[in-house]
């Protein structure tokens, strides 16, 4: 049984920049042996958390240098190794599976995340994620978080969880909010002036 899904979009060159100008992004975001990867690697993999958060509903518990990315090999998958908090919040939740994809190209890395529970009814208190989002934003995406699922009912998310819905609905992440500077895209991107019409004769 699905009980979660995310999905998350990263713009790998912003991603780039963001961390060449704050280098302390890679310790509190990735692992010892993630930190050994190019950036446009690293990108996926912040993708991949973001949507493993989604999928959960929630970042309650989780902690980012928990959630490692593994690849062992060219042909083989990529998966998720948790630990600590995080490997028990997943645990609480009746999670068995956690399923991922990811891509790169034209600069952005996409990561799809399916949390499958152990069977009908076994998880309460997570809910389907579901989203996607393009953006000026590193990470811009949007979920749906956290609700009660049973057998025979539908979805409906926590009234609680409204207001976070709509900030991962605005893109809200963790570069967003703690590291990037509003003024941003003002130094990156171009933006034309408008032509004068032509005057009618």
């Amino acid at each position: 049984m699905i009980v979660g899904i995310g999905v998350d979009l990263v713009d790998i060159p912003r991603f780039e920049r963001t961390v060449e100008r704050t280098p302390r992004l890679l310790e509190r975001l990735f692992t010892a042996h993630e930190r050994a990867l190019p950036l446009h690697s690293l990108a996926a993999r912040y993708a991949a958390k973001e949507a493993l958060i989604k999928a959960l509903g929630g970042s309650d518990g989780v902690h980012w240098n928990e959630i490692e990315i593994e690849r062992t090999g060219e042909s083989v998958p990529p998966r998720f190794a948790l630990s600590g908090s995080t490997a028990d919040v997943v645990a609480r939740r009746g999670i068995a599976h956690l399923h991922l994809s990811l891509s790169h190209d034209a600069g952005l890395a996409i990561a799809y995340v399916i949390a499958e529970g152990a069977g009908e009814g076994a998880v309460a208190g997570a809910g389907a994620g579901v989203g996607a989002g393009a953006g000026a934003g590193v990470g811009a995406g949007a979920g749906v978080g956290a609700g009660a699922v049973t057998p025979g009912t539908a979805f409906v998310p926590d009234p609680d969880d409204q207001a976070r819905l709509a900030d991962d609905a605005a893109g809200d992440d963790i570069l967003d909010d703690d590291f990037l500077d509003d003024d941003i895209l003002d130094d990156d991107i171009e933006v034309p002036e408008p032509e004068d019409p032509e005057e009618p004769r």
